[in-house]
């Protein structure tokens, strides 16, 4: 009698067909289901500075539209690299987010204290929030009133000007320490953990400038305490527009403070997508798009595809800066 033919390969054909279909519709179901639960967004910056008023309201929009809390939970420290690690070890189901910044993202990785991710494989881009200057400021009674007097009194006084910033590889250091580079100026660099004790210092004139966020020395400006000399960006700010760029006297300088929102690497791209399409129609909102103004701020809503090619571009062009500026701490 000949041996009976086994059917079970067919039948394991149509098991594992069948299960493929429907691991599909649930991971379909649960994406379009997202969010069912709250949604943490990891601010790497201390509490109530510039970085928390800018993603702040974006969260309670999210909060608003998508049914489900968006709780930003601050996580500051190391330069914005304890809240992006945080991030770039969670789990990649879009429950927890980053509100990215240039600095973790674009600049550390190239200091000589490299943060425990890689900016680009292990982050999955949302979009870009926004893009910013940074303004150079001095104390209201100090002798400078332009970009040409400041770098003319430290070369006159070699060693004598001091610049705040918030971190030894942060943006606002950067900027100073490139400033000093172009201008072939011995200035002093003075790190601080926050932008408030930088105004503070300013204000007591145990620091003589810095580069700072707009958004935590408008309100200064506006009362007549700090002095704008320049802005970081390749335009002038909005907020500003009496005030010119430094690349109007140094052609090349930028440093743009932009934000960002971006998911570890794996989150489901219908998640991405999802957010995506979220947040740009809550920066088009006129509150928000004037909140963004008044903090100096341009929103941007980009393609996550525009927004990895934007930090691939900055992680090359501050990988140079850095070498020229000869940062080696």
């Amino acid at each position: 009698m000949k041996p009976r033919l086994s059917n079970s390969r067919p039948r394991v054909v149509l098991s594992l067909w069948a299960f493929s279909l429907l691991s599909a519709g649930t991971l379909a179901f649960a994406q379009d289901a997202y969010p069912s639960r709250p949604v943490m967004i990891i601010n790497p910056w201390t509490a109530g500075g510039p970085a928390e008023a800018i993603i702040r309201p974006i969260a309670e929009k999210l909060t608003q539209r998508m049914g489900q809390n968006f709780v930003v939970d601050n996580r500051g420290g190391a330069n914005g690299t304890i809240g992006a690690t945080a991030v770039a070890r969670a789990k990649a189901d879009g429950y927890t987010l980053l509100f990215s910044h240039v600095g973790p993202i674009a600049i550390s990785p190239s200091l000589p204290n490299k943060p425990p991710y890689d900016s680009v494989k292990d982050f999955a881009p949302i979009t870009q929030i926004s893009s910013g200057p940074t303004a150079l400021v001095v104390r209201a009674d100090f002798p400078a009133k332009t970009l040409a007097d400041l770098t003319n009194y430290a070369k006159k006084n070699p060693g004598k000007v001091s610049y705040g910033s918030v971190g030894i590889g942060s943006t606002t250091h950067l900027a100073g320490a490139t400033l000093a580079q172009m201008t072939g100026t011995d200035m002093i660099h003075i790190p601080y953990k926050g932008s408030s004790q930088i105004n503070t210092d300013l204000l007591g004139g145990q620091i003589t400038s810095a580069f700072v966020n707009v958004a935590g020395v408008i309100s200064l400006i506006q009362d007549g305490k700090l002095r704008p000399l320049a802005v970081s960006t390749t335009r002038r700010a909005a907020v500003l527009p009496d005030v010119p760029a430094v690349a109007e006297t140094l052609p090349g300088f930028e440093v743009n403070s932009w934000f960002g929102l971006m998911a570890p690497a794996g989150t489901p791209p219908a998640i991405v997508s999802k957010l995506h399409a979220e947040v740009v129609q809550i920066l088009k909102m006129p509150d928000i798009a004037l909140r963004m103004k008044d903090n100096g701020l341009d929103p941007e809503g980009t393609t996550p595809e525009a927004y990895a090619a934007k930090i691939k571009g900055d992680i090359t062009r501050w990988a140079a800066s850095i070498k020229a500026a000869d940062i080696k701490e």
